[in-house]
């Protein structure tokens, strides 16, 4: 059986009085492609600090291929590349040096460095700029200079934090074409996103953290059927009442007649429209049209994290406002570069 790209029990974080995480467990299987989902302050800028080594936590274990994030943390930290959403990047170098400094970093050596840098900004279709500040860039061209930055190690798990932030809709799916590939490549990704759509598109599986805990692991398939399904009928004629349907069917929620169109809530919708059909044929009624309007992952999302915003705190500030403190906790450690702090 492989190792797990990421094993997670119990993970506690607190800043002071608040709870960032409290007792997140979760396995992320490696060569998957998975989702960790969450509205501001849910937890997840903290999450991929511990991964990273930027912040300690306060209490149970986080493994990376088997490396606990801190006794283990230079295995550990080499086997991760992290996209992250904020641009922390070196700007008075080329960023073809900047891509050779990350290298060396990680102890690639400088001919090996060169070599891998113009390759991942071929990959990420940048390598004309290799001689361009990151400050020149476009903001596109910024996106993929950080999974440029992410891929130079080769890491097996390559951590995307809102990775198409502010991108048009042409360059989003171009990224999504590429970390597509490089999954089916093999490499194991754990994407952060609050476009619903493309966690939808992209994972296998989705987690839903709120307010530092993890409500669902789940496939995007598996979380849509928790919601109910819309079905839409266009009748030829207007029944004169609301007819028995699905008596009997415990997936049906209600029916509701609006003149030539009735409306059936129910779960399994595409299960049920058959048998709806069925019974309205029975009862003489003449279908002009008929559709099925599924639960959407953003739809279940919502539902399962609705709360009063004015509770939530701001993880990335809770964050920032406790780097510092940690750090100067951490134990000696080989300082790698984070992705996530100054480079």
């Amino acid at each position: 059986m492989n190792q797990p790209a990421l094993e997670i029990d119990g993970l506690r974080k607190e800043y002071g009085d608040v709870t960032a995480l409290d007792g997140v467990s979760l396995t992320v299987p490696e060569g998957s492609f998975f989702g960790l989902l969450g509205p501001n302050g849910a937890g997840k800028t903290t999450f991929i600090s511990i991964l990273v080594g930027l912040v300690r936590r306060s209490g149970g274990t986080a493994r990376v291929f088997g490396h606990d994030v801190e006794t283990d943390y230079q295995e550990a930290r080499n086997a991760i590349g992290l996209a992250p959403q904020e641009f922390n990047v070196d700007r008075f170098f080329p960023i073809r040096e900047v891509l050779e400094h990350k290298a060396g970093y990680h102890g690639i050596p400088a001919h090996e460095a060169r070599k891998r840098a113009d390759a991942v900004l071929e990959k990420v279709g940048i390598y004309d700029k290799r001689d361009t500040r990151f400050d020149w860039l476009s903001g596109g061209m910024k996106r993929r200079f950080l999974l440029a930055r992410a891929l130079i190690t080769d890491p097996d798990l390559l951590i995307l934090d809102e990775p198409s932030a502010g991108v048009d809709v042409q360059l989003r799916r171009d990224l999504w074409d590429l970390v597509t590939e490089l999954n089916e490549q093999g490499t194991t990704i754990l994407l952060t996103t609050h476009y619903i759509e493309e966690a939808e598109r992209l994972c296998d599986e989705v987690a839903i953290l709120d307010s530092g805990s993890v409500r669902a692991v789940a496939t995007p398939d598996e979380l849509k059927g928790r919601g109910a399904d819309r079905i839409i009928v266009e009748l030829r004629s207007p029944p004169a009442s609301v007819p028995e349907l699905l008596a009997d069917d415990d997936r049906l929620e209600s029916v509701e007649l609006d003149g030539h169109q009735l409306e059936v809530t129910a779960h399994e919708g595409g299960l049920v429209a058959p048998e709806l059909v069925r019974e309205l044929d029975r009862a003489g009624l003449e279908i002009v049209d008929l559709e099925i309007a599924r639960t959407s992952l953003e739809e279940i999302f919502v539902e399962m994290t609705r709360t009063d915003e004015s509770d939530a705190g701001s993880d990335t500030q809770m964050t920032e406002a406790a780097n510092e403190d940690d750090t100067n906790k951490r134990p000696n450690q080989p300082q790698l570069a984070s992705d996530g702090g100054a480079q």
